[in-house]
């Protein structure tokens, strides 16, 4: 088995700072005569530009003030979204009110069949149709059901 590493051998060697100072300062002229003919070319543009600064400003005001006032009014947590979500909110709490009510409700009733006993009497009448001794309860029958022709045919 032949555990040599060969790529471990190669040693890297680092250029020397004096060269690439010295290349530097070679190419310096030749960067600078870019450079200003970069700006020969580029001087009337610069110009135009700085003319008409403020317009530039003025419209991208313009355009930043548009775009918020967008976003504001129907963006993710916008105006529109808001005011959905207040609706909403206030349906919820009428929910939740008349909830609470009908819970009160229940309670009250439960309280009073736990200790009242005329509303265990009146429960155990209507639910359960308890009668007193020598009582006769009357039930009424049922109303005949009627079929959708009948209906149809009283309308008309």
């Amino acid at each position: 088995m032949d555990f040599r590493v060969e790529h471990l051998r190669r040693k890297r060697i680092l250029p020397d700072p004096e060269e690439g100072l010295r290349s530097l300062v070679e190419r310096a002229p030749e960067a600078e005569a870019w450079a200003d003919g970069m700006m020969l070319k580029l001087r009337p543009t610069l110009n135009m530009l700085y003319a008409i600064r403020r317009r530039i400003a003025t419209c991208a005001i313009t355009v930043f003030s548009v775009w918020f006032f967008v976003h504001v009014m129907f963006g993710a947590n916008g105006m529109m979204v808001y005011r959905q979500k207040k609706a909403e909110y206030q349906n919820l709490q009428k929910e939740i009110g008349g909830l609470q009510q009908e819970n009160e409700r229940y309670t009250q009733e439960i309280k009073s069949l736990e200790t009242d006993p005329k509303a265990i009497e009146k429960e155990a009448r209507e639910q359960l149709h308890y009668a007193r001794p020598g009582e006769v309860i009357y039930v009424s029958p049922p109303p005949p059901p009627t079929s959708i022709r009948e209906l149809k045919s009283a309308k008309k």
